[in-house]
């Protein structure tokens, strides 16, 4: 039964391998143009749906930011709208990341948008009649916050389904371009809605902007991917994507580079309707023309991207976007006049299109599919919390001080931030893939080794080359990043006591499970770097790799201590 078993997972492994070459040989051919991911009807239809859907969640913004001005005109109370949008994500962001690696994601993003369309209609009427209070209004936008937690990271991994590998880059920068489009239309549009009819309205049609994409999800028929292994359960689900972004240097590069910036960007989101409402003459329509300046310029720059790119490391975009941004905040403090304001928000727009792309990418390069959902959840938790914090910090300050004062510290300090987290880098597109080669056989064990059985100790031994133990190590410490991110833990080298220039690796895993699991998941880069490592050891010698587990008599006993 067990070599039956060995047999099939082998088998899923050499299609896998052909899988994967196919995938490979598509992504080596000509690129894609820039329109061309909008040819697949099932894109199309999402993102037609998906720009509807946005620009009713930007009037949304702008419906709820300003009825909040209205019945509590405090920095503290405005800024609180924002904290309530972002702070669920920073909450449940890891949760939501498991539950769209290991359930259908259509059925799950379905029940999502019906949460959220839900909430924006009880909003609505409850508006539109007259009895939404201050605290009713930050409550319900909690509620609403919940649904997009749960929805970005399944979002974020459904555009790789839908598209081919040689398309996902136009196809992501279509999605980010929809984006902006929606900024800039949906806020112009909110600020004439509201000052004729108020914010009610704004919310129910935001409501009805939900049904396209429920109907497009509803009408796609998804092949969910199927293992011959059992699913991941939840809580090791989020372990898993826990320890993948711990352990991955891009990743984490990406998280702190990008708290360094939004923590001070938050102030301009936080404090403009206070400001458009303090200007002369101001009011919804201002508000809203502001919001727009933003999204116009973030369209502009997503066409401006590509020449930057070219001439820009990751590093250095990311550092001058936030000088620009922190430029905006400046003006924001500064000026009085809508149009010179107007301008300083584009250029701000500009600025965060050209940083949240940038980090995303790197993001994205950084993270194999088997935990894609997972990885960007962990990057969204630390964008939306450092927002939810930046925004009530901001709010605090202005009350005590004032917006004009709290906009010029977050300039300043958006300034100190760049230099703060350069340490940190983003590197660059010449990265190896992470994606999974499957390059591993599956392990030959007797009938008593079950999935559950654990922990697994799995013992690799090296016989090196004279003059080449240093460079061994160097490389060793490399592979000790990608067992650590695949499930490893107490990983280490030894060398022999007795034997010269003879190591043996060591590292353990949760269980044999888990561990058929890292032979699924083993990204070319880690091919690599094995390959060198032959290359430095003694002619005619092989690894050879032991796997061990911990005994059952002894597991049942601790079982029984406990």
């Amino acid at each position: 039964m067990r070599q039956q078993i060995n047999h099939r997972l082998f088998c899923r492994e050499n299609r896998a391998r052909k899988v994967i070459t196919i995938n490979t040989a598509a992504s080596q051919g000509t690129s894609a143009s820039a329109w061309s991911p909008l040819r697949i009807p099932l894109f199309r239809a999402l993102w037609l749906a998906t720009l509807a859907s946005n620009i009713g969640t930007w009037m949304h913004e702008i419906g709820a930011g300003w009825l909040m001005t209205s019945l509590s005109p405090t920095p503290v109370m405005v800024a609180l709208v924002q904290t309530a949008t972002t702070l669920p994500i920073f909450l449940l962001a890891i949760p939501a990341g498991a539950l769209a690696d290991i359930i259908d994601r259509r059925r799950y993003l379905l029940a999502v948008q019906c949460w959220l369309a839900a909430t924006t209609c009880l909003l609505g009427v409850l508006t539109v009649t007259g009895i939404t209070t201050a605290w009713i209004l930050v409550l319900l936008t909690f509620a609403m916050g919940i649904g997009s937690a749960m929805m970005w990271p399944a979002w974020a991994a459904v555009t790789p389904e839908v598209v081919p590998r040689s398309e996902l880059q136009p196809a992501i920068a279509l999605n980010s371009m929809g984006m902006n489009v929606a900024r800039a239309v949906g806020p112009a549009l909110a600020g004439i809605i509201v000052s004729m009819a108020g914010s009610g309205p704004v919310f129910l049609l935001n409501a009805v902007s939900y049904l396209g994409v429920m109907t497009v999800l509803w009408r796609w028929q998804r092949q969910a991917p199927r293992s011959k292994l059992p699913g991941e359960r939840w809580f090791g689900a989020m372990r898993a994507g826990l320890r993948f972004a711990r352990n991955e240097p891009l990743l984490k590069a990406a998280m702190f580079r990008g708290a360094g910036f939004f923590v001070f960007a938050s102030a301009s989101w936080a404090l403009l309707p206070l400001l458009s409402r303090n200007l002369v003459g101001g009011g919804p329509q201002t508000f809203g023309l502001l919001v727009a300046s933003i999204g116009a310029g973030a369209v502009a720059g997503a066409f401006l991207l590509p020449r930057l790119r070219r001439r820009l490391s990751r590093d250095w975009l990311v550092a001058a976007g936030s000088l620009l941004y922190a430029a905006a905040l400046f003006a924001l403090s500064t000026l009085h006049q809508l149009w010179p304001l107007c301008l300083a928000m584009a250029a701000s727009g500009l600025a965060w299109i050209a940083i949240l792309s940038t980090l995303q990418v790197t993001a994205q390069m950084a993270l194999p599919d088997w935990v894609r959902s997972r990885g960007l959840a962990v990057f969204m938790m630390v964008f939306m919390g450092s927002m939810a914090l930046g925004s009530l910090m901001w709010g605090r300050v202005a009350q005590s001080t004032s917006i004009e004062q709290a906009l010029l510290t977050a300039s300043v300090g958006a300034v100190l931030a760049v230099a703060l987290t350069w340490r940190w880098s983003l590197g660059d597109d010449g990265r190896n893939n992470p994606a999974p080669s499957v390059q591993w056989p599956t392990p030959l064990v007797h009938d008593a080794i079950t999935n559950d059985r654990g922990p697994v100790l799995v013992t690799a031994e090296y016989a090196v080359q004279a003059g080449k133990e240093k460079e061994f190590l160097t490389t060793m410490r490399q592979v000790a990043g990608h067992r650590r991110r695949n499930g490893g833990f107490n990983w280490g080298v030894f060398e022999h006591a007795e034997k010269p220039h003879y190591y043996i690796e060591t590292f353990q895993v949760e269980s044999w499970l888990e561990h058929l699991r890292q032979h699924e998941r083993v990204p070319a880069e880690l091919q690599s770097l094995q390959a060198h490592l032959k290359t430095l050891l003694l002619a005619d010698t092989k690894t050879r790799v032991t796997h061990y587990v911990s005994p059952k008599t002894l597991n049942d006993n601790k079982t029984g201590q406990a």
